[in-house]
């Protein structure tokens, strides 16, 4: 690694998103840092001191005055270690999507020395970091890797809209390709770390322990959505049977519901296909996957069938859904589910309006041609769906969100946000 430390370090973050910016904030109060983005919006928005993610305030934006923000390779030159925090996406296909891994890779390519270190951060499959970015590396930089540059692999954990668990008090995960690049790569993250670190003994062992958080969960939840189609068909409220159920103190506390977002319904894919390049063919991991991605058009159904039992016209309908974003108090519409509802409810005729104050609507046009209204009107619809639990939309209380509907309509709720007895049906 040459003479490679904490005290002469410049930091290069490459992607300033969800994941990307908060690390770079972080970084940025103690270590001369630079923030990259091909987004030249994104780059100036932040030079303002405005994130619209939500993740970071004004306050910790000027809080990291080591930081720096930039669209030119260039002035990543200086830097002497790379964190690679670009999105990793699935095709419509279900298959991972790694050209922005790749791209990325390339870029940072262009501006590798010796003595550099890369450090991966995005969610991948157990293999990724070796198998595709660093041949990449070497292909661009013209270097040999664990010679003249080396690697490191730290999942991130952020969970966004989560103002309890943050960068810093998230323990994290580390590795490097080397035993003494795992100790740096350890240090390093130890810097803003507060709860420490678990240096894995390898790169792929933590890249899988990545994979298997999200996909532990992924089929925890399918197992509680299909419960909840059980219990739909037996008359029984599944709220009420998870709660007798969560008396006994090791019954895990999961709910039904939409599994969206840029990781727990997607990550479980990565392993999977992984799996299948192997020669394995995954039956519980698809399954789950399965559950929860036709969970979406199960509600729909629920509240057509509700629609018809009340004697309201499905067909020609007006329908209010409430929320767009993938959960609740954040901005992020990204592999959202309530979209799965919204297009079968409009399969069934339906007219559905789409509102969310925290959605950005010009974004929600651009990736799914769908626009959220601006405005919602007492007295307006056949049907209202509780989809994202805002805080807003809590607020607002029962007889509010009631007085949303006509005379004669539905209100389904699928983040149990009212009780039971409040609302016409809910998973």
């Amino acid at each position: 690694m040459g003479k490679l430390n904490l005290r002469n370090l410049k930091i290069g973050i490459v992607g300033l998103g969800y994941v990307g910016l908060p690390l770079a904030v972080e970084f940025g109060k103690r270590f001369v840092t630079v923030g990259f983005d091909i987004k030249a919006d994104r780059v100036a928005e932040l030079g303002r001191g405005v994130d619209s993610t939500r993740e970071c305030d004004a306050q910790e934006l000027a809080e990291a005055d080591k930081l720096a923000y930039t669209t030119s390779l260039d002035d990543l030159k200086p830097c002497r270690v790379f964190i690679v925090t670009v999105p990793t996406p699935i095709d419509d296909y279900k298959r991972p999507d790694l050209m922005p891994l790749e791209k990325a890779s390339e870029s940072v390519g262009k501006v590798l020395k010796k003595g550099d270190v890369v450090v991966y951060e995005s969610t991948v499959y157990p293999g990724c970091t070796e198998e595709v970015c660093v041949p990449i590396l070497e292909k661009v930089s013209g270097l040999k890797f664990n010679k003249d540059f080396f690697a490191g692999y730290s999942p991130e954990r952020i969970n966004p809209g989560d103002k309890e668990h943050r960068v810093t008090t998230i323990r994290k995960v580390t590795s490097g390709s080397t035993p003494e690049v795992a100790e740096f790569v350890d240090q390093l993250y130890r810097t803003i770390v507060t709860v420490g670190t678990h240096k894995a003994s390898s790169i792929k062992v933590a890249e899988a322990a990545k994979v298997i958080e999200n996909t532990q969960r992924d089929v925890n939840i399918a197992l509680i959505n299909e419960l909840a189609l059980i219990f739909n068909r037996l008359g029984i409220d599944t709220e009420e049977v998870l709660l007798a159920a969560g008396s006994k103190w090791n019954f895990l506390p999961f709910r039904p519901g939409l599994v969206g977002g840029h990781c727990i319904g997607v990550d479980p894919y990565y392993l999977t296909h992984k799996a299948q390049a192997i020669g394995y063919h995954p039956e519980m991991i698809l399954a789950g996957r399965r559950i929860n991605d036709n969970m979406g058009i199960y509600v729909a159904q629920q509240v057509a069938q509700l629609m018809i039992q009340r004697q309201i016209l499905v067909k020609g309908s007006r329908v209010l859904v409430m929320g767009l974003t993938f959960k609740e108090n954040c901005p992020d519409v990204r592999n959202t589910k309530i979209l799965d509802v919204v297009q079968e409810l409009k399969r069934y005729g339906c007219n559905v309006d789409v509102f969310d104050p925290w959605a950005d609507a010009d974004e929600a046009e651009r990736e799914y041609k769908l626009r959220p209204v601006r405005k919602i009107k007492s007295g307006t619809y056949d049907a209202v769906i509780m989809g994202v639990a805002h805080q807003e939309f809590r607020d607002m209380g029962i007889k509010k969100v009631r007085a949303l509907g006509k005379k004669k309509h539905v209100l389904y709720d699928i983040k149990y946000v009212f009780r039971s007895d409040d609302v016409d049906g809910r998973l």
